[in-house]
């Protein structure tokens, strides 16, 4: 079985708020006003969540690139010690 990615799930997710804001607008007992209300907030609060791990990525994959760069001036400096013995 395949594993999905962390951008294969926020797809999945913001996919899944569409659809239940198109259904809770078919089946909306409130005015169209609080609605639409509704949804902006609902909205803006994936967006924050979707900004939020996005930045979480990020430093995620800064630390990686940094312990990277650790590694290969490691090597390099092994490499330098190896040759010039």
């Amino acid at each position: 079985m395949a594993e999905c990615g962390v951008g294969t799930k926020v797809s999945f997710f913001l996919a899944g708020m569409g659809i239940g804001a198109v259904v809770m607008l078919l089946f909306a007992p409130k005015s169209g006003e609080e609605t639409r209300k509704y949804i902006s907030d609902k909205a803006g609060e994936g967006r924050d969540y979707v900004a939020a791990r996005g930045r979480e990525l990020r430093k995620q994959a800064e630390g990686i690139v940094d312990r990277g760069k650790e590694v290969v001036t490691k090597q390099k400096e092994r490499l330098a010690e190896a040759l010039g013995s």
